[in-house]
């Protein structure tokens, strides 16, 4: 599943000073990620009646913060140099590397290949193995809200973004071969989410207007499913996340409710009810052809399977569908701090039941109530987990720096600016929590400073 969904408050690193800065879920919803005026935190999310608040960092005015699987990279921007990302090895409490870039940063997305910078009009792609830059796309259509999505799967890593500022077209490009894939006429209005699947053989867009979410397969960009989430009214869809087997897609908006759309083919297999909406189905795709496209479209469209009612409305939320202790759940953060569990039932869908929520920050105005608990409490930063590599290393003298400025598309001078090489760790820096992958591996030349080779 694809969940490094973030929600950024109003206005990015311009926006009005908020005490909620961001939220994001890992790439596979075990940890969700907290920027705050005072700083940011880290919680794992294994239990559903219990927070664990893993890490906290008091690096104020945090807007983007995403942590890479269970390991403990995690990359960080603030509203205080808004140009530079900093990434950091929580674990042991150092910064690994930074790097600052022409103009604001709006998104940050990572896997286990490939570390993605987004700003208005240009896009980073590194390696994230060694931070190398491997291509600039610059001059992209206008992008002011810094959407985009990468995959997390380990064989293909796509990144897709709009192609244009004015509709929803979306440009599906291979980071690891470094070439586009495809381009896909999604919506009439301009984009307002994107998410892959786990497999990346999925790509679910929803345009401004908020009404229709479309899902694509990928790489081909067919169109597969078409869902409608509402015909009176147009909303801002914040978040977009699929299940981690793929068969579910939930949405959240500005509204009261969460939706989440069943991806499943009905056919004669499925039994009398699915084969009784299979053969109206035919009969309404024969009779499309002869009546208008709005009209035919819509006959295609399948309202939500399952849906949440959140006891707000009005305020940004990012979601995700996760499974915490072998049943499925729906994860909800909201701008006001809190995060709440669902239970989700994938038999018979309906509304979802809540299972528990809890306050990120801040004194629990709703200390008593029903369904929260003292296991929501949050917990001072945990001590260093034992299955972090023995073999990680301080930095000798400091962290990387490098300014990437006027480049071209292949990562090669323009203007004559030279990227510094990186400075590497007196040894291996293993970041494999948990037998995680390990993003980095640096070895630095010994001198203490100066010209570094990449091991």
């Amino acid at each position: 599943m694809e969940t490094g969904e973030s929600n950024c408050g109003p206005g990015g690193p311009d926006g009005p000073a908020l005490q909620f800065g961001c939220a994001s879920f890992n790439q596979d919803s075990t940890s969700l990620a907290l920027g705050t005026k005072t700083g940011y935190k880290l919680f794992s999310l294994t239990m559903v009646e219990k927070l664990d608040c893993i890490h906290e960092c008091d690096t104020p005015d945090v807007y983007i913060v995403e942590r890479l699987f269970s390991s403990s990279l995690v990359v960080v921007v603030s509203t205080a140099i808004p140009q530079r990302m900093n990434i950091y090895h929580f674990k042991k409490g150092t910064e690994i590397c930074n790097y600052s870039y022409p103009n604001n940063i709006l998104a940050v997305k990572l896997n286990r290949q490939r570390l993605v910078v987004c700003l208005e009009e240009s896009i980073y792609i590194h390696n994230i193995k060694d931070m190398k830059l491997l291509k600039t796309l610059l001059n992209t259509p206008s992008n002011t809200s810094g959407l985009c999505a990468l995959s997390v799967n380990h064989s293909n890593s796509y990144l897709a973004y709009p192609g244009s500022a004015t509709f929803g077209e979306i440009i599906v490009y291979d980071s690891n071969n470094l070439n586009t894939v495809t381009m896909i006429p999604a919506h009439d209005s301009p984009l307002a989410a994107l998410t892959f699947n786990s497999s990346a053989t999925k790509l679910a867009s929803a345009s401004e207007r908020g009404t229709v979410i479309r899902v694509f397969s990928i790489p081909e960009g067919l169109r597969l499913f078409e869902f409608r989430r509402g015909m009176k009214r147009y909303v801002n869809i914040s978040s977009l996340s699929f299940s981690p087997d793929g068969l579910f897609l939930c949405a959240s908006s500005n509204t009261e409710t969460v939706h989440i759309f069943k991806l499943e083919q009905l056919g004669p297999s499925g039994g009398d009810e699915a084969s009784w909406t299979a053969y109206v189905g035919k009969m309404f795709s024969a009779a499309s052809s002869y009546l208008p496209v709005q009209v035919s479209g819509m006959m295609s469209q399948d309202r939500a399977f399952a849906t949440v009612h959140l006891v707000t409305s009005g305020q940004r939320n990012v979601c995700t569908l996760a499974m915490i202790q072998k049943l499925p759940r729906l994860l909800v953060a909201t701008a006001d701090g809190q995060l709440f569990i669902y239970n989700v039932n994938p038999l018979d869908g309906g509304e979802c039941m809540l299972a528990h929520k809890h306050r990120l920050f801040g004194i629990d105005d709703d200390e008593g109530e029903e369904g929260e608990s003292e296991g929501s409490e949050v917990t001072g930063p945990a001590q260093a987990c034992p299955s972090y590599a023995a073999t990680a290393a301080l930095p000798a003298s400091g962290p990387i720096t490098a300014t990437l400025t006027g480049y071209s598309e292949d990562g090669g001078e323009k203007k004559g600016e030279v990227i510094p090489e990186h400075e590497f760790a007196a040894g291996p820096v293993c970041l494999d929590d948990e037998n995680e992958f390990p993003p980095i591996n640096w070895c630095r030349d010994g001198t203490g400073g100066g010209q570094a080779r990449r091991s």
